[in-house]
């Protein structure tokens, strides 16, 4: 331990020393006792007195948004404090991330590691392993991943040339690292030089914060390896993925994404390399990124120099909000490749997409079909001779969706899946009904807000985005850099037309904007606990805030980041209630739920999953949740 490191935990320890003297003696001469006379200096105490200054209720602060404040001591906020105004934080991260509560340990990995075993394999409820050569040459044979690293904080696995030159070997990925947070995944020489045999990730990495995965030639130089994405990174925040040379040189391998990145925010996906010089290959989309918040896909070299490709992207990106996707080389040079993109992109905002080369060179009976693709779009430049064209049907922006009923509704619509409970009806909210309670349990690390004199000094914009890398160690492509990159990408995103919006690091700032919208009469809720989550329970006693009338809220949503962060956004035209959650069996009391209606979805994608839930369409019907752990909702106070 160097000597300023030594300086710094002997000033923190005296000075905790010489408060515990001081608060003591004080104590001793009013006779009172020290656990109730909090110091007042420490940023918790400061929030306290900012809450009563700012907001007219007589209340004080609820004890879930006080718990979120900062922890720091006195000592310790006064010594991180002239750090961060010196830039010094960077060099005490360690110090910083521990005292303040914060997480800092994104790429941080275990180095257990699974060799060379020569077995049928069945890994139930397994976790942070690490898979070198794992079934190499094997002949045959089925590996079963179930339940896989699942719940955990952080999993990290690795599955380095993984059926390596297997033939007829067979893996099974199932519930793949669901629920975990900030998954780390390698699957480098994936399936290489495999001859048959089959890969299939089932809800791999569902409901994931950060997934960052990396499949570096993966099935390359495979013959007929059949591989399947099944409610891949479905759910997830954040999340990255990177196909490296996918297929490259393979011999008739058949890949099928299905739903894949659907409901996600912010996912970005790149192909590079994929199907390079492949023989009649065989790729599915279908529901890719359905309904994901702007998702981020980028091929390059896709299916170049292949023979007889074949490539369908079915209702890909279909209902999305805003989505970035990049073809470059797609198809380039290729022998009689056909394409078809089927109601691709129809975004409930207008999406960015790029086609550089798509096609150009090709020989032989080469056929780019696009139906129905987004808003707006033209394709210059890109009828190279070879490729054709059909059907195209530019769907202008002043066309109106098409009801739930109508035959044109995508597949995405009739077919997606939402988990129960998680939309429903305002009807649903009276005493003695029974519902499905959807999984309301926060996924995200613990962390606390920052106090404001330590984040105002922070960087926390694109162009600080180097500062920002050097104070939390953040190297290049690692997963907090993409931490770091996602949240300045959410937070600065303009707001849609008639939405206001922060993010804010601090209780304070949370509090600015709330009483900004709605004045300083303000108050804010969440629900109790957790207490039956994935469960039928029963309705017991609600009632309406603000008399049960429509009304305003702000409603508040963690974001990942090493300290505490939410997105906070005024919702209007809203009805919020208060019910109580009864035990399904004995009708026992075990929750207070806090419930939001959205009274107008006429701006709403016809493809939101609470129209598939529930079976209608924009406009038509009003759409109820609750509010889940940790996030919250500020509403004028009653």
């Amino acid at each position: 331990m160097d000597s300023r490191r030594i300086c710094l935990l002997i000033f923190l320890l005296s000075s905790l020393f010489a408060w515990n003297a001081t608060s003591s003696a004080a104590a001793a001469a009013t006779g009172t006792s020290t656990a109730t006379r909090p110091n007042p200096f420490t940023p918790r105490a400061a929030f306290v007195r900012y809450w009563k200054a700012q907001v007219s209720d007589d209340r004080p602060p609820p004890a879930f948004l006080l718990s979120k404040a900062s922890p720091l001591s006195a000592a310790a906020y006064a010594l991180l404090a002239k750090l961060a105004a010196g830039n010094s934080l960077s060099s005490h991260l360690r110090l910083f991330c521990s005292l303040a509560n914060l997480f800092c340990s994104f790429d941080e990995d275990s180095r257990s590691t699974q060799n060379d075993l020569d077995e049928d394999a069945n890994f139930a409820v397994y976790s942070n392993k690490r898979f070198a050569s794992y079934g190499t040459d094997r002949v045959g044979g089925a590996d079963s991943f179930k339940n896989y690293s699942e719940g955990l904080n952080k999993p990290d696995f690795s599955f380095k040339k993984y059926t390596k030159d297997g033939s007829g070997h067979s893996e099974g990925f199932a519930s793949y690292a669901t629920d975990g947070n900030v998954a780390n995944g390698s699957f480098a020489s994936y399936g290489f030089g495999a001859n048959g045999g089959s890969g299939e990730f089932k809800s791999y990495n569902w409901r994931v914060n950060v997934p960052n995965l990396l499949f570096t030639t993966y099935d390359s130089d495979g013959n007929n390896h059949k591989l399947s994405f099944a409610s891949y990174s479905d759910d997830t925040n954040s999340g990255s993925q990177s196909f490296t040379s996918y297929a490259k040189h393979g011999n008739s391998v058949p890949t099928q994404f299905a739903t894949y990145g659907d409901d996600s925010n912010t996912i970005a996906s790149t192909f590079t390399g994929y199907g390079l010089l492949g023989n009649a290959g065989n790729d599915t989309f279908t529901s890719y990124g359905g309904t994901a918040n702007n998702p981020h896909s980028t091929f390059k070299n896709y299916a170049a120099g292949g023979n007889s490709a074949t490539e369908s992207f079915t209702s890909y990106r279909n209902g999305a909000n805003v989505g970035d996707d990049s073809f470059q080389s797609y198809a380039r040079s290729a022998n009689s490749a056909k394409t078809t993109f089927a109601s691709y992109g129809k975004s409930f905002n207008p999406g960015n997409d790029t086609f550089k080369e798509y096609g150009k060179g090709s020989k032989g009976k080469t056929a780019i079909e696009f139906k129905s693709y987004s808003v707006d779009r033209t394709f210059k430049e890109y009828a190279q001779k070879g490729v054709t064209f059909a059907g195209y049907s530019n769907v202008t922006s002043e066309a109106k969706p098409s009801s739930p009923s109508s035959s044109t509704t995508s597949g995405n619509s009739v077919n997606g899946w939402v988990e129960p409970g998680r939309f429903f009806r305002e009807s649903a909210l009276r005493p003695g009904n029974v519902m499905q309670m959807p999984d309301i349990v926060d996924k995200m690390p613990g962390r606390s807000f920052l106090p404001r004199a330590i984040a105002s000094k922070l960087p926390f914009s694109t162009p600080q985005l180097r500062e920002a890398k050097e104070l939390f160690h953040a190297g290049e492509g690692s997963a907090t850099e993409r931490v770091i990159l996602n949240a300045l990408s959410e937070c600065e995103r303009p707001p849609s037309r008639g939405e206001t919006k922060r993010c804010v690091g601090s209780a304070e700032e949370m509090v600015d904007f709330a009483a900004s919208v709605l004045g300083s009469g303000i108050t804010v809720r969440t629900t109790e606990n957790v207490n039956g989550s994935k469960r039928r329970v029963v309705i017991g006693p609600v009632r309406g805030i603000n008399g049960g009338e429509p009304t305003e809220s702000v409603s508040c949503h963690q974001s990942l980041y090493p300290y505490l962060l939410y997105y906070c956004h005024a919702v209007p035209k809203v009805r919020v209630y208060e019910a109580e959650i009864l035990h399904f069996v004995g009708r026992s009391k075990i929750n207070r739920g806090v419930a939001i209606c959205h009274l107008d979805t006429s701006s709403w994608s016809p493809d939101h999953g609470a129209f598939a839930a529930l079976g209608s369409g924009p406009g038509q019907i009003e759409v109820c949740h609750w509010i889940f752990e940790n996030d919250m909702t500020w509403t004028v106070a009653d």
